[in-house]
């Protein structure tokens, strides 16, 4: 989400400058209901995915709560305001899980989907059943099953290990250059944040590369993709499953085995897999994001990468700021009221869906001073989070913390390495998956 190459005062429409004006619309069965009903912004409309800052900012100044259409042609709220928003996540009448709106009698919308992408049934409880799609009690449990792994002490053990990932990787760049021009993306971002969430769950080394790819199947919205990935994944952890058991070690996975084996009634073997399926695949996806977005941000706004350059204390700042900014996850998953309630001011009836756009709200004018300048002093070093980037309330993300930390690593490993560091091509030449509620880099090639 890069801006102007040389100021960060742009405009949100200068924002979008950075990426394709136009990227095409995803190859998937659900662009085709993009236009149906008309004054219902469609979540898969090329405005809304080329330049979401300007797209979802026009539905936020249209209202707090704006009619439209998910993926898949069903109605559904968008908020967009960021006072809106938190209360939102806040409020546990909306809920992860539509059956726990309609009374259990309803199909779950996510099966609808799958419906579309032709998944087995036999796979689709690893996805029905992850914790991002629960409430609680159940949410309460499985998180309290693996917070002990992210608590802020074991992330500030952990960095000194992200650090010596990151100078390996950082080391190793010259290698993989082509002409001078190096993809950040494929030979750093990605590999740092797969390679810390592997070593905390288990993942073995060899294992990791299928990971990545496995990754960009199942949030390729394509059918192909995900009714590959999916069963191979399962089957892939049920196989960890089998060879961990017989040398449990001090990983993640192996205290998911134990608390399997010692109470069944506390994790099955169903949310075993599932666990470890989102926590790799979440652990790795947004971060990679993370960095590969800031490092574009920074790259295209010269005096705040010199900001940072003169004063690295400013990293914990500044990835809060990139996370406002460039956050790789532009909106939530679907909620849903549990009763009929009044959404600032607009009635919501009981088993409706709403949409949280973080990007809305995090450019929320209400909320800050020129939202759209990216500056890096913004938020107050050691005060509350000011963004919405990681959610709020009870499913803020788990990760958080851990995803904060290899951001600080990584940006200020690469700039201490590669202090001159620049974009290969211009701001607007770099391209991104054109996927709804995401901002996602394909490449960054820069010259060292």
């Amino acid at each position: 989400m890069s801006a102007s190459s040389t100021s960060s005062t742009s405009s949100a429409s200068s924002t979008a400058s950075t990426a394709p004006a136009s990227p095409a619309a995803p190859a998937n069965p659900f662009a085709a209901h993009v236009g149906k009903h008309p004054g219902e912004p469609n979540i898969m409309e090329p405005a809304l995915i080329s330049d979401p800052v300007k797209g979802y900012g026009a539905l936020r100044e249209q209202g707090p709560v704006v009619r439209g259409r998910f993926v898949d042609d069903s109605p559904v709220w968008f908020v967009t305001r960021f006072d809106d928003v938190r209360a939102v996540l806040r409020d546990q009448r909306f809920v992860n899980n539509p059956a726990h709106s309609r009374g259990g009698t309803d199909e779950n919308p996510l099966s609808r989907l799958l419906d579309t992408m032709g998944l087995p049934q036999e796979f689709r409880p690893y996805l029905l059943g992850s914790i991002l799609n629960n409430d609680a009690p159940d949410h309460t449990r499985l998180r309290r099953l693996v917070s002990r792994a992210f608590t802020a002490r074991k992330i500030t053990d952990l960095r000194p290990r992200v650090a010596q990932i990151a100078d390996d990787l950082l080391a190793r760049l010259p290698e993989h250059a082509e002409d001078g021009v190096v993809d950040l993306i494929q030979h750093f971002a990605y590999p740092l944040p797969i390679t810390v969430i592997c070593e905390l769950v288990g993942i073995p080394e060899a294992d990791r590369p299928q990971w990545r790819d496995w990754s960009a199947d199942l949030v390729s919205l394509e059918p192909d993709g995900i009714g590959r990935a999916l069963p191979a994944i399962v089957d892939h952890v049920h196989e960890l499953i089998r060879e961990r058991r017989g040398a449990l070690t001090d990983d993640l996975l192996s205290e998911l085995i134990r608390t399997h084996d010692d109470d069944g009634g506390r994790l099955s073997d169903v949310e075993m897999v599932t666990m470890v399926l989102t926590l790799v695949i979440a652990g790795h996806e947004t971060t990679a994001h993370l960095i590969g977005n800031g490092t574009a941000a920074l790259l295209t706004h010269p005096d705040q990468l010199a900001l940072l350059k003169s004063d690295p204390g400013l990293l914990p700042r500044a990835v809060h700021e990139l996370m406002r900014w460039c956050g790789p996850v532009q909106a939530t998953q679907l909620r849903y009221a549990s009763e009929d309630i009044d959404l600032a001011g607009t009635p919501v009836r009981k088993g409706e869906a709403v949409q949280l756009s973080l990007v809305a709200a995090n450019f929320d004018p209400r909320h800050y001073d020129d939202p759209e300048r990216l500056d890096l002093t913004r938020h107050p070093a050691g005060q509350a989070e000011n963004h919405v980037g990681f959610g709020h309330g009870m499913h803020y993300c788990l990760g958080a913390t851990l995803a904060r930390q290899e951001g600080e690593v990584a940006l200020g490993k690469l700039l201490a390495h590669y202090p001159d560091v620049s974009l290969a091509v211009e701001a607007d030449r770099l391209e991104r998956a054109p996927l709804p509620g995401t901002w996602r880099l394909t490449s960054l090639p820069l010259r060292l």
